[in-house]
Parts: structure tokens; C-alpha cells; sequence
């Protein structure tokens, strides 16, 4: 499957390139959106991405284009990286959250039970993969994976089997972890999606801890963007999502006025960005049909004020084991 860049006409309206200015897409991928961003205006943009393979794409574009500058690394630590390139400030940072049709349709990546290969699961190739995630974690922090990063109610009996079945010999492809769960849950009965689709969600989710980069992400892009700089996120998982829509309207200071229920809420920091839209961009038909992968899509943009940065991180909302632990115990 080629890559095909969600809601492309949308991101460009939001971004709105400019002649001069310097934008960071903080998820390279394939280059989809900054290739298009760079044919739009005379700017200079940084492509940022832990996928080496991502950045070999990057590099090989960049001998034609100049102007793009491939960068290895978290999305989470963009001003870092950006100013370690002699950069301090950008005009605007694109997020394109989730995994990459490049990552998926490789089946020694072992991101989807589409192919078989290796159970990794790994962006960037390092850390623990998901082959270590089933095989060593408890059945009670297997379910709580499960259960809050994949949204799957029967979490706790799909652990247990996972459990169950190392014991007799250890998982190591995509297929033998979808066929476990598919035999927990008692097969498809109907449904349209696989039984173990929610399950290779949340392990992803997990191994490249992607909540906790977003969250890191969006604090690193409120620090990095100059006054009238554009952020803009696509999202295609309701938990991303509202991670976002959460940052920007906490960070847009719209808070609570208060109630006889509830006392108002002491004012905080100034508002580092500005909210014109409240509600997320959706895909149109046209493109849902032309693109099965558009219809979770949704886009937010805000814009940068003038503001300093708050110093209050970003919270997940989530109470997930710990990733580091796993892999001191490895």
C-alpha cells in the first residue's frame, strides 16, 4: 500500500507555508506532507523521525531538495534537535501521530498480523520490542496494556491466555500472538475486524510508549514555536485525540468558569496558544473513499502566542506499567 498523506489540503490550509519561514514535521514517515509544504513556499523544514528507515527516505530526498533537513530522533525532543541544528524558533510543527503505512505493510517490522514476521513492534529499532512484552510482563501489567491503550474489554482473559501459552513455548511471530487471541476471545463471530486487533494496538502503543511521546511532543512544540506559530496535529485514535484536544484547550486557557457545584478555577499560567476551531477537521467522503485509513482522522490546529512556555508537563491520563522496568529486567 503507498503512502498517502491524510487530509493533505487541510494541513496545508492550516500550516499556510510562507516564503522564509521554517517548519519542523516532527513524523517524516514517507515525506508526504513535507514534500508538499516545500512546493508550496521558499522555506526551510526539518524532518524529524526515530525510524531509520524514515530517515534514509529523508536523506535520499534531501540530495534533491536541499531545503529539507532530516533529523534522527523523538518528535518529543523537536527544540532539542532543532536547535541543535542552529535553529531556535519555527514557524510552524506538523505531527502526524501513529504508525506509518511503511512500518505496516513491512512484515519483519511485526507491526500488523497482515504478514507475518518477527513480533517487534519497534519505531526506532531499540528498547524493549513486543516479542519482550508478552513473553515477560505479568499477566495483570499485560492487562492493564491491553485494556486502557487498546480500549479491549475482554483484556484480562486475552492476558491470561497469552500467559498461558508462553509457558509451553515462547511467542515469537505475528501470527502465533493473533492466533492466541483470537482463540481467547472465541474467534470472529461476525465482526468485520480481527479479534486481535485491539490487542496489537495496545502493545504497539505501548513498546513505542506513543502517548507519552505526543505528550512530551506537544509541550516541546509550545517551546519551540515563535509567536503566530501554527501547530498542527492529525490523530487517529480517540485516546490521541483527546490528548490533543485536552493540550489545546487547557493550553488556549479554556478553563472553567466555576458553578455552585464547583469553585472556580484559580487562573494559571497565560495562554500559550489560541484556538480558533473548536472542533476537529474531519475527512470528507471524497477522501474516506478513496482512503479507508482517512476515516479516524481528525485535525486540530492552534496557534502560538506570545506567551512563555508553561512549565507543567503534559499528562497522558494514563497509569501504565513501566516500560524501563521491563527492560532493566531483560
Amino acid at each position: 500500500m503507498a503512502h498517502v498523506p491524510v487530509l493533505l489540503s487541510e494541513v496545508l490550509a492550516a500550516l499556510a507555508p510562507k516564503d522564509g519561514e521554517i517548519y519542523v514535521d516532527g513524523t517524516f514517515g514517507g515525506g508526504g506532507y513535507a514534500m508538499r509544504v516545500l512546493q508550496a513556499a521558499d522555506c526551510q523544514l526539518y524532518g524529524i523521525d526515530r525510524d531509520f528507515e524514515a530517515i534514509a527516505r529523508a536523506e535520499a530526498m534531501s540530495e534533491r531538495e536541499p531545503r529539507l533537513v532530516p533529523l534522527l530522533g523523538r518528535f518529543g525532543d523537536m527544540d532539542a534537535l532543532v536547535l541543535n541544528a542552529g535553529v531556535s524558533a519555527v514557524d510552524g510543527v506538523m505531527l502526524d501521530i501513529g504508525v506509518s503505512s511503511f512500518q505496516i505493510d513491512e512484515g519483519a517490522r511485526g507491526f500488523s498480523f497482515m504478514r507475518d514476521g518477527p513480533l517487534d513492534m519497534r519505531m526506532g529499532q531499540s528498547g524493549p520490542s513486543a516479542q519482550d512484552v508478552v513473553n515477560h510482563m505479568s499477566a495483570a501489567d499485560l492487562g492493564a496494556v491491553i485494556r486502557q491503550l487498546g480500549e479491549e474489554r475482554q483484556a484480562k482473559r486475552i492476558a491470561n491466555a497469552i500467559v498461558a501459552e508462553r509457558k509451553s513455548a515462547p511467542f515469537e511471530t505475528t501470527l502465533q500472538l493473533a492466533d492466541c487471541v483470537e482463540t481467547a476471545v472465541g474467534g470472529r463471530r461476525g465482526k468485520k475486524t480481527h479479534p486481535a486487533t485491539l490487542t496489537f494496538q495496545a502493545i504497539r502503543m505501548f513498546v513505542n510508549d506513543e502517548l507519552g511521546e505526543l505528550a512530551r511532543g506537544l509541550a516541546a512544540a509550545e517551546r519551540i514555536l515563535r509567536a503566530g506559530g501554527r501547530l498542527v496535529v492529525v490523530t487517529f485514535h480517540s485516546l490521541e485525540d483527546r490528548l490533543v484536544k485536552q493540550f489545546m484547550r487547557v493550553r488556549s486557557g479554556m478553563v472553567s468558569g466555576g458553578s455552585r457545584y464547583m469553585p472556580e478555577q484559580a487562573k494559571g499560567p497565560d495562554p500559550t496558544f489560541e484556538l480558533k476551531q473548536r472542533k476537529a477537521i474531519e475527512p470528507n467522503e471524497a477522501e474516506t473513499g478513496a482512503n479507508p485509513r482517512a476515516r479516524s482522522a481528525r485535525l486540530r490546529v492552534v496557534t502560538r502566542t506570545e506567551a512563555d512556555p508553561w512549565s507543567d508537563p503534559v499528562e497522558t491520563g494514563m497509569r501504565l506499567p513501566s516500560l524501563k522496568a521491563l527492560e532493566a529486567a531483560l
